[in-house]
């Protein structure tokens, strides 16, 4: 995927640039995280990739085709419970595709659970439900907007490890938009730093942890080193 020279403003306030001619490249089946600060563009960046906005000037390609509208697969999972209220869990993942929803359910371990309506769910179990049913409309890229901003640390902690587990087996190409460095560097390969608005690409930073990772590097000094790195950048 590539975000080519991308300048955008909404057209309510089109004197205020939210991004500037931003470029950066996603592998296949990578794990990306981009991070910045509040109000520099992050969720914009995921509604222009997923076709939802249309950028002023620059393009975006997804293996060599042009993103000019949504499509299937691009995918965004957001802060918001995007599950259908009214159905369970099962029709919830039948609503996108015909295939068995118990086999998207399974991967994420909600299994014994279709049964049930979204009210009848924890936060961090409709966060799993939500990248189902991502999974179920078979999208190649899937976005997560800031969606486990809400959740207590624990839960948070349990979803990267199924989030991982499932991109492993998965090997969808993941874009994170997140405000939690310690998030962005425990999940990704890398992690694009963005500027404040105006925005542009201040830094794009490999993680040089290997795979797969145990919580106990966050302790480590390479761990904190890097978190100390992106926070002086963020602040400058």
């Amino acid at each position: 995927m590539r975000f080519g020279e991308i300048s955008f403003a909404y057209s309510n306030r089109p004197e205020i640039a939210i991004l500037d001619k931003m470029t950066f490249d996603i592998d296949e089946g990578s794990f990306v995280s981009v991070i910045g600060p509040s109000g520099c563009g992050k969720t914009t960046i995921a509604n222009i990739i997923a076709g939802y906005l249309t950028p002023d000037t620059g393009v975006v390609t997804v293996q060599g085709s042009l993103v000019n509208k949504p499509g299937r697969d691009r995918f965004i999972i957001s802060q918001e419970d995007d599950l259908l209220e009214w159905m369970t869990l099962k029709d919830n993942i039948q609503f996108v595709t015909k295939r068995d929803p118990l086999r998207y359910l399974r991967l994420v371990r909600l299994e014994g659970h279709e049964d049930k309506y979204p009210s009848q769910l924890s936060g961090g179990m409709k966060k799993r439900a939500a990248i189902a049913r991502a999974l179920a409309a078979d999208a190649e890229y899937l976005m997560i907007d800031e969606a486990f901003e809400s959740l207590d640390y624990q839960i948070k902690e349990q979803l990267y490890e199924e989030l991982l587990q499932v991109w492993k087996r998965t090997n969808k190409t993941i874009i994170l938009i997140t405000h939690d460095i310690d998030e962005a560097i425990f999940l990704s390969d890398k992690i694009i730093v963005l500027t404040k608005a105006p925005s542009k690409v201040k830094a794009i930073i490999k993680v040089p942890f290997k795979r797969p990772r145990l919580k106990k590097i966050e302790y480590s000094h390479e761990f904190m080193g890097l978190r100390r790195t992106i926070r002086q950048m963020l602040d400058a």
